[in-house]
C-alpha cells in the first residue's frame, strides 16, 4: 500500500470516529455537538492541506526521478515558498544543472576523441571484450586493405603494451603498438598503426649514402692510379717485344678491364645516392614504354621472353621526369626478364581509368620470405646482383611521388603497378 494511501485511510477513519462520538453527545447536549462538527470540518480542511504540503515533496520526487531515469536535465522545479519543499528543490535544481554540464562536458570531449579517431593519420582500431573489432578509423581501414593479413598474422599473437616494426611487402613500414584501457570496469584492448615509410627510408638512404661514397673515394683513389701505371706499362713497345711477354701484357689488359669494371660498379652505387630532384613534364607514357622495349628487345629475345601491349591507342600524359622514368622501367624490364628462365612474356598494361600502369610477368614471382625486403638496398635473390635495381626504382617513383607495388597473385603472375598520379 502506498503512503499517500495508507494516510488517507488514517484521516478518513480519524474523522468518522469523531463523527459518531459527536452523534452520542447530539443526544445529551446541542452545543458542544454544533462545536464537535466544526472541529470536525476546521480538522478536515487542516488535514487536507498538510496532505497536499506532505505529498508535494513525494510528488516532486517522483518527477524528478522520472527525468532522470529518462536522461532528461533540464526538467528543473519552481520554488513553492515552503522551506522545507524548496530546500528539496533547489538541492534537485542544482543537481540537475551539474549532471547537465557534466553530461555536456562528456558529450563534447566524446565528439572531440571520435573526431581526432577518424582524422588521425595514425591507424587506430578499438577492440570489444571479445577481441574483435569494434572501432577502426579510416587509416586503419586503409592499411588492412592493403595488408589484410596485419591483424591475423602480426597484431593478435602481441603482447598488450608491447610495440612492434613490420615491413610489408617491402616497402611500406609500419610501427604498431598494442595497449589497454578500461571501460565500464572491463579491460578492453587498442592498437595504434603508426607508418614510419618515410623515415626509415632516409635512415636507410643515409647509412648508405656514407657508406658508398667513402668505398667510392677509396676505390678511385687506387684504380686511377694503377690503371695509369698498368696503361702506360702497356703503351711501352719495347717491353712486350719478347712473345714470351705476352701472357703477361694480357693479364695487365685483363686487370685494366677488371678495374673498369670496379669503377663501374661503384659509379652504379654513387647513382643511387645522387638522384636529383624529378624536372617534371608532360611526357607520352606509352611512346617511352614502347621505346624502353625496343631497347630491351635483345636481351628478352635471348630468353625468349616476348613483349605484350595493352595500351592505349592514344598518347597517355603524364607529368614525370623522362630520363629518370627511363631509367625505372628497364630497371623493372630487366628484373622481369632475369625472373623467366626460359621462355615466357611481358605485358605492358595501361588501365587510364584507374591511373595505373601495370607490368606483368610470367617468371617465378617473389618468394614470400623475400617479400620483406624487396627495395631494401643491397639485397637480391640473384647470384652475382648488386642489390640496388629494385633500390633505384623505388627512389625514382618516390621522387615521383607515385604509388607502386610489386606482388606475385599466382603462378606465372607478377606484377609491378604503379600509380601514375
Amino acid at each position: 500500500m502506498k503512503l499517500k494511501t495508507k494516510y488517507i485511510l488514517f484521516l478518513v477513519i480519524l474523522h468518522l470516529i469523531c463523527l459518531v462520538m459527536s452523534f452520542f453527545i447530539f443526544q445529551d447536549n446541542k452545543v458542544v455537538f454544533m462545536l464537535t462538527e466544526v472541529f470536525i470540518i476546521i480538522s478536515v480542511l487542516i488535514s487536507l492541506n498538510l496532505y497536499k504540503q506532505l505529498i508535494l515533496p513525494l510528488t516532486y520526487l517522483r518527477q524528478g526521478i522520472s527525468a532522470i531515469k529518462d536522461q532528461d536535465f533540464n526538467v528543473k522545479f519552481l520554488f513553492t515558498g515552503k522551506k522545507e519543499v524548496d530546500e528539496l528543490v533547489d538541492v534537485y535544481n542544482r543537481m540537475i544543472d551539474e549532471l547537465r554540464k557534466e553530461r555536456t562536458r562528456q558529450q563534447e570531449q566524446h565528439f572531440f576523441l571520435e573526431k581526432l579517431i577518424q582524422t588521425s593519420p595514425t591507424g587506430i582500431i578499438v577492440l570489444d571484450f571479445d577481441g574483435q573489432i569494434k572501432q577502426i578509423n579510416p587509416k586503419a581501414t586503409a592499411v588492412l586493405q592493403v595488408n589484410p593479413g596485419l591483424l591475423s598474422n602480426h597484431i593478435q599473437d602481441m603482447d598488450t603494451g608491447t610495440a612492434r616494426t613490420i615491413r610489408m611487402d617491402g616497402l611500406h613500414t609500419f610501427k604498431i603498438q598494442k595497449s589497454r584501457f578500461m571501460d565500464r570496469g572491463f579491460e578492453r584492448i587498442f592498437v595504434m598503426m603508426e607508418e614510419v615509410t618515410a623515415e626509415i627510408f632516409e635512415a636507410e638512404k643515409n647509412v648508405y649514402s656514407k657508406v658508398i661514397r667513402m668505398m667510392a673515394h677509396e676505390v678511385n683513389n687506387t684504380v686511377g692510379p694503377v690503371n695509369s701505371i698498368m696503361n702506360t706499362a702497356l703503351a711501352q713497345q719495347h717491353l712486350w717485344l719478347n712473345e714470351a711477354d705476352d701472357q703477361l701484357k694480357s693479364a695487365l689488359k685483363i686487370a685494366v678491364d677488371r678495374n673498369q669494371n670496379l669503377n663501374m660498379f661503384m659509379r652504379n652505387f654513387a647513382d643511387l645516392v645522387k638522384i636529383p630532384m624529378a624536372k617534371k613534364a608532360q611526357i607520352d607514357i606509352v611512346g617511352l614504354l614502347k621505346s624502353v622495349s625496343e631497347l630491351m628487345f635483345f636481351q628478352a629475345n635471348e630468353k625468349q621472353v616476348s613483349f605484350k601491349f595493352n595500351l592505349p591507342d592514344q598518347p597517355y600524359l603524364i607529368m614525370a621526369d623522362v630520363e629518370q622514368m627511363e631509367q625505372a622501367l628497364i630497371n623493372i624490364i630487366k628484373n622481369a626478364i632475369e625472373a623467366i628462365e626460359n621462355g615466357g612474356f611481358i605485358l605492358f598494361t595501361i588501365d587510364v581509368n584507374k591511373k595505373t600502369l601495370e607490368i606483368t610477368d610470367s617468371g617465378k614471382g617473389v618468394a614470400k620470405e623475400n617479400i620483406g625486403q624487396l627495395f631494401s638496398p643491397f639485397f637480391s635473390t640473384k647470384k652475382d646482383g648488386q642489390g640496388i635495381g629494385l633500390t633505384l626504382v623505388r627512389e625514382i617513383l618516390l621522387n615521383h611521388g607515385f604509388e607502386f607495388s610489386l606482388k606475385t597473385f599466382g603462378e606465372k603472375d607478377t606484377r609491378f603497378t604503379i600509380r601514375l598520379m
